[in-house]
């Protein structure tokens, strides 16, 4: 398998943490979102990925794009570990954190929209950043009640076992500390965080051990 990822990703990073969960070896392809204008938007790139978006995996004959449809396509593929439960109604729990975080959080806080904020609106760095930390915060605000108000969280998102919501959790829990945010102010959030990072397979995900780290 090879992975096309930049390393600051959150995207990339959900996927990363996924490949290593299941024990997959992968090549690591680096697509660098701002270099010469972004390489995700070159030519050569978007005849795999049309969108010009990170990440895109490429397993055989298979071209893979979205990272959730990539995290189930992979637990489809490789079912151990699983990264969802078994019980219907758990499941449905699962998902529905992470698609809070990549659907509802992400997508107002990703580089499109912040460099469509920055080049095209004409906000400047403090209005744009205070953007990303509204949104954000915000998120974190609902997903603080979701997680502490139900029994089923443990030490991760759905008892001690990480799963596809932990994949999603912890590269936004990156971002948002890269903004600054203050996340203590959400305590589940953060000791879930916190537990998951010291996992040897999130830990060999995060952006600062990539190959293209800066």
């Amino acid at each position: 398998m090879k992975l096309y990822s930049y390393f600051r990703s959150s995207a990339s990073y959900r996927v990363r943490i996924a490949l290593n969960l299941k024990n997959l070896p992968y090549d690591y392809a680096p697509i660098h979102m701002l270099r010469d204008g972004g390489e995700q938007l070159k030519p050569e790139y978007r005849k795999l990925n049309p969108d010009g978006v990170v990440p895109t995996l490429v397993d055989g004959d298979n071209v893979l794009q979205q990272s959730l449809a990539i995290i189930e396509y992979l637990e489809e593929t490789h079912p151990e570990p699983p990264l969802l439960p078994k019980a219907p109604a758990d499941r449905a729990y699962v998902r529905s954190v992470a698609l809070q975080i990549a659907c509802e959080i992400h997508p107002l806080d990703n580089l499109r929209v912040l460099k469509y904020l920055k080049h095209t609106v004409g906000t400047d760095d403090e209005t744009k950043d205070a953007w990303y930390r509204h949104w954000v915060e915000a998120g974190f605000t609902t997903l603080e009640q979701h997680l502490a108000g139900d029994s089923r969280t443990g030490k991760l998102c759905f008892g001690d076992t990480p799963t596809l919501a932990d994949a999603c959790l912890v590269p936004q829990v990156f971002n948002a500390q890269r903004f600054k945010i203050d996340v203590t102010r959400f305590p589940t959030i953060q000791r879930i965080h916190d537990h998951a990072s010291q996992l040897d397979a999130f830990a060999r995900a995060a952006p600062g051990v990539q190959p293209d780290a800066e």
